[in-house]
């Protein structure tokens, strides 16, 4: 629908001291302190996983030596979806209009809604991380009890029962990201590096990581995850969480939650030969997801 002369009938006549409701202050961009971003130029993305060798059995003397194998696993197919809006404008709303500082607040208005959606793709995730309808390449939910080891066995990225933010349970989240395995059931060097949480739980965040000493507690011993340095990242605020209870801790292991780029944010517009209209228009290309369950902790709250 075209925006005419009776859409914003006040931009006819002077009078007006300002409009207002179309430009905010915005929110810094958030999704990319949770997300590795790299560049596309393909239809889409794959991640191949592939798993290695296993523990090295007893040699008995003179009897022949065990051999192990190496293969492709599980396939993760990104494919880049194009997000897209506009606004049409009347040749007549634009000859009469007197405000022309309104094209300029309607031109950010769009790109703030771009900017808008691409937060909430990527924070939904997250948002879905615990639900078994979205699925990663074990069939699973991000996070998970049960993800499946190619050689067997099973390894958790959950608290065992959900768990409020706090400091016990922070910890315990710490402890199994530090007992990950790979699909071979070997150990690798996991830590958790960042930890992720809805605005409703800053101030809780931040007493129990930054206070040096134990802060909900008559006994004023050292508050240990502050002594030891755990999270270098830091504290990660996410305003597109929809959950006001769960949380997740980012680990250092790779190909975890990933966005890819295929084609930036770009805005253009044209006019329509028997309309006289004006279309203005926004769109960009990517896609977005996890590949390896390991590169993310969380919990879902009581």
């Amino acid at each position: 629908m075209a925006i005419n002369t009776g859409a914003l009938s006040k931009a006819l006549r002077p009078g007006v001291n300002t409009w207002f409701g179309l430009a905010y202050n915005e929110l810094p961009e958030e999704w990319s302190a949770i997300f590795d971003k790299e560049m596309s130029d393909m239809n889409y993305e794959e991640d191949v996983n592939a798993y290695g060798f296993g523990l090295a059995p007893v040699k008995a003397e003179g009897q022949a030596l065990s051999y192990d194998s190496m293969q492709q696993a599980l396939i993760v197919r990104y494919i880049h979806i194009t997000y897209a809006l506009g606004y049409i404008i009347t040749r007549e709303a634009i000859e009469d209009n007197l405000y022309m500082k309104l094209a300029k607040e309607r031109t950010d208005a769009l790109a703030f809604s771009m900017r808008q959606t691409k937060e909430i793709v990527a924070a939904n995730v997250l948002n879905r991380a615990f639900n078994s309808a979205y699925v990663g390449a074990d069939g699973l939910s991000l996070c998970n009890s049960n993800h499946l080891l190619t050689k067997g066995g099973t390894y958790n990225n959950q608290l065992a029962t959900p768990a409020d933010l706090s400091e016990s349970a922070l910890e315990q989240a710490l402890i199994d990201i530090g007992g990950i395995v790979n699909d071979a059931g070997l150990r690798i060097s996991a830590q958790g590096m960042k930890l992720i949480i809805p605005r409703q739980l800053q101030f809780e965040a931040t007493r129990i990581l930054k206070s040096p000493d134990r802060y909900d507690t008559a006994d004023r011993s050292i508050n240990a995850m502050n002594n030891m340095g755990v999270l270098p990242g830091g504290i990660a605020l996410n305003h597109y969480l929809t959950s006001a209870s769960a949380w997740f801790i980012k680990t250092n292991v790779p190909k975890g939650l990933r966005m890819f780029q295929r084609r930036d944010l770009g805005m253009e517009n044209d006019t329509e030969f028997d309309t006289e209209n004006m279309k203005f228009k926004a769109s960009e290309r990517y896609s977005v997801g996890f590949t390896d369950w390991r590169g993310v902790y969380g919990s879902n709250g009581p």
